[in-house]
Formats: structure tokens, C-alpha cells, sequence
């Protein structure tokens, strides 16, 4: 049973990753203080501390967390039963898609700071990405057996380019199908 006073802490860690995946979004990860995230959600700047040991380790969390609950995600959708591969496979675009459509900064991080982290964090997020295009990858070659392992490489990447894009998207920009025309682009990158 988790306490009241474990919650509330909880929900501040997270208000503290939320506000610095925006800030690193909108500046970068070098131009934030410690004071500005502190700001940001409303307290001393110092009070991070009690949350994480550092800046760097938000970060390494804010990454490293968003490739872990991809995966996790990924495998619980193609462990789910299915009627079909092209139907597991929707269901992987509109699993990807919601997170890419409600998670805009943490992409932009994604693309701006990878680098930044150390050495191991790198490597493992490279690894779980690995992992979790291997999973589409596994049910695109059940549905397109004529294809090389090097076509499929090139095709993931393609699509995983395309549904990203949301992140660069401005509201200005926003289409009210945007959803519908990105699964349709996934889809026809994937299948024909």
C-alpha cells in the first residue's frame, strides 16, 4: 500500500521530469538550470535533489524510461491475441502514435540529447530501441516474407522517422486527421 506522502512525492518527481522534458525541448539540456526547473514546477531549485542525484540523471530518466515503457509496451501488444499480423501491426502504429501525438517534447529531447547521456545510458537506450524495432520488424516479415532483414531495417526507420514527426509539428501546423494520415503513411511505408 502506498502511502499519501509517497504519492505526493511521486507526483513531484514526475512534475520535475514533465517540466524538464519541456525545458530541454524548448533549450536544451546545456541552457537549463537547476534554478529554472526548480522554478518550474514551483519550488527551490535545490529541492531536486531530493528527487534526483542530478540534472544529467533527469535526463538519463526521462530517456531511458520513454525506451523502456516503448518496449514494454510493444511486447504486451504483440503478446496480446490478435486476428491478424496486419491487425498487431495497427495496433503497434496507434500504440506508437499516441504516445509520439502526447509525449512531443520527449521526442525532441530524444533527437536533441541522446548524446548528452553517458556512455552506458547511451547504449542501453540504443539496445531497448534495438529491441522494440525488432518487434515490429518480427511481425512486418510475417506479413512481407519477400522482403531482406536489410529492407525491413530501412523501412522501420522510415516509419519510426514518420510517426516521430509529430514532435516537429507546430499547433499551427495541426491537422485534424493527423492521426489517420500518419497510421495510413505507416502503413503503406510497411505493407504497400
Amino acid at each position: 500500500m502506498t502511502t499519501a506522502r509517497a504519492q505526493g512525492k511521486a507526483r513531484t518527481r514526475q512534475r520535475f521530469l514533465d517540466a524538464a522534458a519541456q525545458l530541454f525541448a524548448d533549450r536544451g539540456f546545456h541552457a537549463v538550470s537547476i534554478g529554472e526547473l526548480g522554478t518550474a514546477v514551483g519550488v527551490s531549485g535545490p529541492a531536486l535533489y531530493r528527487h534526483f542525484p542530478s540534472k544529467d540523471a533527469m535526463l538519463e530518466e526521462i530517456l531511458l524510461g520513454t525506451s523502456e515503457f516503448l518496449l514494454q509496451g510493444g511486447t504486451e501488444i504483440v503478446a496480446a491475441p490478435h486476428a491478424s499480423d496486419r491487425e498487431l501491426l495497427d495496433d503497434l502504429i496507434d500504440f506508437h502514435l499516441t504516445f509520439a501525438l502526447g509525449h512531443r517534447d520527449i521526442i525532441r529531447v530524444q533527437d536533441r540529447e541522446l548524446g548528452t547521456l553517458s556512455k552506458s545510458a547511451n547504449r542501453q537506450v540504443r539496445k531497448l530501441q534495438r529491441q522494440y524495432l525488432d518487434l515490429w520488424a518480427d511481425v512486418v516479415a510475417r506479413i512481407r516474407p519477400d522482403g531482406t532483414p536489410a529492407d525491413r531495417q530501412v523501412a522501420m526507420h522510415a516509419v519510426f522517422g514518420l510517426l516521430n514527426s509529430t514532435a516537429h509539428n507546430s499547433d499551427k501546423l495541426a491537422s485534424a486527421d493527423e492521426r489517420g494520415i500518419l497510421s495510413e503513411a505507416a502503413r503503406r511505408v510497411l505493407v504497400g
